[in-house]
């Protein structure tokens, strides 16, 4: 019988932990992990040989099996709430890109896109590498550099869709000249793992730069939704999910830029977010503790179809603040200092999602499913600010899912993923 616990990467994928970075396939030195993105599951990993899944040097890089809230801050001291919920903040910000196109193509005021162009303009950085929409297949994404305004304008905008930006970092670390990486939390808690073991892509990670995420629905969510819509994948030339005004909506574009049909933000979100796999429904860092800077929106301050857009900043490292700083001197950025509060009210959604965290990975331990290990989240803590009742909901919840669904036992890799 084969063990219940995480020894390899192939144990992470069969228990369905990955979160489809692509680090792995950066971190392999014999070239024998590459990646695969799977309709209904997501992009994971495949591997070229037996022994290969059996290897265990990769893992020291998946965020889907070990994530320490620490990676990029190290240690620092939890003194209030808001630090337990959304990690320390050596500065709290809100607002927008200056340039108001940036703004405006942006999913909530282009914030990491204008800091992105300030260090490629001012900083003297070589490429942002990131994600962009992969223009054979539109409903889907591709790792892309982007060197320019014009590419970074293009490429604005949430991109609800598989994505792996950590398989590009091979080029940042070949690079003459630093980098900035632009990811999910995990893709950054992947970067962060991965710049501990190579010491040439440290040197030129310039910055590290996340977003506020709920979770990333599968390339069968965005299909399902453009077939709800009778849009046809054959004749669809682009894919957007916000952008062009806060929230924004999400569009099918057809020949000649034609729209073909959209639909508001928040009925496409309710619809995708339905296609999320489960290391989503595990994941204590949607507000991006592993990175320099982390961004999201400012929604206490949405009043739909008033505001072009604003975000929140959450400045985790010295090397962040430095930049940002600089960014706001040159005129990158408009933003104001705010405080947790802020936060808290922007972000209530996404937070309030949180203190089941625990209550889940106990279930999945009682049932002795292989949990991942997160260090510094405060989850216990949140946990338990549920009360008796919901603490017990969440567990029980959680254990009917899991059989229900057949989360107790291992899974092949094509099987659907939802939780």
């Amino acid at each position: 019988m084969r063990s219940r616990q995480i020894h390899n990467l192939q144990d992470v994928v069969d228990w369905g932990l990955c979160t489809g970075c692509g680090a792995c396939s950066v971190a392999c030195t014999k070239g024998g992990v590459s990646l695969v993105n799977i309709e209904s599951v997501g992009i994971r990993p495949r591997f070229e040989s037996a022994s290969c899944a059996a290897c265990r040097d990769c893992l020291s890089v998946c965020p889907g099996y070990f994530v320490d809230a620490g990676l990029a801050t190290g240690p620092l001291p939890l003194t209030r709430r808001a630090d337990h919920e959304f990690g320390p903040a050596l500065e709290i910000w809100e607002g927008c890109a200056s340039d108001p196109e940036i703004r405006y193509q942006a999913s909530s005021g282009g914030l990491l896109s204008a800091l992105a162009l300030y260090c490629l303009e001012k900083e003297n950085m070589a490429f942002v590498l990131h994600t962009g929409m992969d223009d054979a297949e539109p409903w889907t994404n591709r790792t892309v550099q982007s060197r320019s305004r014009a590419e970074i304008l293009s490429r604005a905008g949430s991109r609800y869709a598989p994505a792996s930006p950590c398989d590009g970092l091979n080029e940042v670390a070949r690079s003459d000249r630093p980098c900035v990486f632009i990811g999910k939390p995990c893709d950054a808690a992947g970067a962060a793992l991965l710049r501990r073991e190579r010491p040439e892509l440290d040197r030129k990670l310039g910055l590290i730069l996340t977003f506020f995420c709920a979770g990333t629905p599968s390339t069968r969510g965005t299909l399902d939704l453009m077939q709800s819509l009778e849009c046809n994948p054959a004749g669809t030339k682009q894919v957007r999910y916000r952008g062009q005004g806060w929230p924004g909506r999400f569009q099918v574009l057809g020949d000649n830029g034609t729209q073909a049909k959209s639909l508001s933000y928040q009925e496409s979100w309710g619809r995708l977010a339905k296609y999320r796999p489960l290391r989503c429904h595990l994941c204590p860092d949607g507000l991006g503790r592993v990175a320099d800077i982390a961004c999201g929106d400012a929604w206490e301050k949405s009043h739909q179809g008033e505001d072009p857009g604003r975000s929140i900043v959450l400045v985790r490292t010295e090397r962040g603040r430095v930049i940002l700083h600089r960014a706001i001197e040159s005129g990158y950025v408009a933003i104001e200092r705010v405080d947790a509060d802020n936060v808290l009210a922007a972000q209530s959604n996404l937070l309030s999602r949180r203190p089941e965290i625990f209550g889940r990975l106990l279930a999945m331990r009682l049932l002795l499913v292989p949990v991942p290990k997160f260090v510094g989240f405060s989850l216990l803590r949140s946990w338990l600010r549920l009360g008796i009742f919901e603490t017990v909901r969440t567990v029980l919840g959680t254990l009917r899912r899991l059989v229900t669904r057949g989360w107790w036992r291992r899974r092949s890799m094509d099987q659907p993923d939802i939780f």
